[in-house]
């Protein structure tokens, strides 16, 4: 049996409604959402897309950058790029200057799908612009300084 104090239940009100962690969590699985089902007839979803969008660049990109644009470790990363390495979107290849990393890049289908994927977040996006309006500037600047 616990000795612990019960928290009262006005606390767990509290938090609800004040945990800046909690609101983040809550607005991104809700944006998440949002995407997922925009991109879904494509096959995607947003975390796919962005990791897609990461490795757009005019030369294949190392595991580094591409970790800390979205955020994430490299573990992540590796099992998120296998998943999109299997369907033929993504390739990996060795480092030419260092045996122990690889790179990454777009196939001709992944560039495809991305091409087609595009104006579906251009769409969700102008139509989160049109609901949130001139707060969508302050609320970026705001999550930028959080990070």
């Amino acid at each position: 049996m616990s000795n612990a104090m019960p928290i009262p239940f006005s606390t767990t009100i509290h938090v609800r409604d004040t945990c800046l962690c909690l609101h983040v969590q809550r607005a991104a699985r809700a944006l998440a959402r949002r995407f997922d089902n925009a991109l879904k007839p494509l096959g995607l979803n947003n975390g796919q897309f962005s990791l897609m969008m990461a490795l757009n660049r005019p030369q294949p990109a190392p595991m580094g950058p591409v970790a800390e644009v979205l955020a994430m470790d490299r573990t992540t990363l590796t099992a998120a790029v296998k998943v999109l390495e299997r369907r033929g979107l993504v390739e990996t290849l060795p480092h030419p200057d260092d045996r122990r990393s690889r790179l990454m890049r777009l196939t001709s289908e992944g560039t495809a799908l991305l091409s087609q994927a595009l104006p579906i977040w251009e769409r969700v996006h102008g139509e989160l612009d049109g609901e949130l309006g001139s707060s969508m500037a302050p609320l970026r600047q705001t999550l930028a300084a959080i990070r």
